[in-house]
């Protein structure tokens, strides 16, 4: 088990973060990973986070049960579970700060694009689950899920435009990340990242992600739907450039200047 206190110092507000976002403000979980990156290497804080986040995902699916959107799962599952296994096999050779970037891009003009769109007199129509973009974005998402955490901005490009109401699209969300965290933790124990030391570690960290993530229920439902929304566009926007900032870091960029 880690015992420097200052890991803890940057982990306990991680956890905190990730339990508020699998409670339902979704996407705010991205920030958690780089986070605990700023005191333990980024594989390691990946194995530290996966029981951690499978942990949460119970209370998550618990919680928000009886509202899930099945016809977005039978569409995301499959070709995440592709995504996952892509991302095992490029783990070792794909730069974390390239798949960042990407994401980081995406998450600026979808969040952008659609809270421009939501706060004019008239939004846009509800778009339906189609299989074809489904399917990409559902690679997509178990792909940066896999590589770093990071798949709810892909998530979040397809679902949102079907502007599902509030809880049906929290419980779909939920399941989705529920199921590839599973997923991940066959390739994560291939890839040796499951020691004793960072499997301890995570079972200290379990009572506050557990509280967290009921903390983040409690504080989703007592936001109005389309409240919600705009929060998570915001929170987009947000993700996506502390991603873009911290990959440039990563890559000595700023060193460039």
């Amino acid at each position: 088990m880690i015992t420097d206190p200052l890991f803890y110092l940057v982990a306990i507000p991680a956890v905190i973060i990730m339990g508020v976002s699998k409670g339902g403000l979704a996407g705010v979980g991205v920030l958690a990973l780089p986070l605990i990156t700023l005191v333990v290497s980024p594989v390691q804080g990946a194995a530290i986070m996966l029981p951690i986040l499978i942990l949460q995902d119970i209370v998550g699916v618990w919680a928000f049960r009886r509202t899930i959107d099945r016809r977005n799962l039978y569409i995301l599952l499959p070709s995440a579970a592709f995504g996952v296994a892509i991302g095992y096999l490029l783990a070792a050779r794909m730069p974390d700060a390239v798949v960042a970037i990407v994401v980081g891009i995406i998450s600026i003009i979808f969040g952008a694009r659609r809270f421009y769109l939501d706060t004019r007199k008239v939004p846009p129509p509800a778009r339906t689950a189609d299989i074809v973009p489904g399917l990409f974005w559902g690679a997509c998402c178990g792909f940066t899920s896999m590589i770093s955490h990071s798949g709810a901005p892909p998530f979040q490009v397809y679902v949102l435009p079907q502007r599902l109401p509030r809880d049906i699209f929290i419980g779909t969300s939920a399941v989705v990340f529920a199921v590839i965290n599973w997923m991940k933790v066959l390739p994560y124990f291939m890839l040796g990242q499951f020691s004793y030391t960072n499997l301890a570690t995570a079972a200290v960290l379990f009572p506050l992600a557990f509280a967290s993530t009921w903390a983040g229920v409690f504080l989703v439902r007592r936001i109005g739907g389309k409240t919600f929304y705009l929060i998570v566009y915001a929170l987009l926007i947000l993700l996506g450039i502390k991603l873009i900032y911290s990959a440039c870091q990563s890559l000595g960029v700023f060193n460039w200047l």
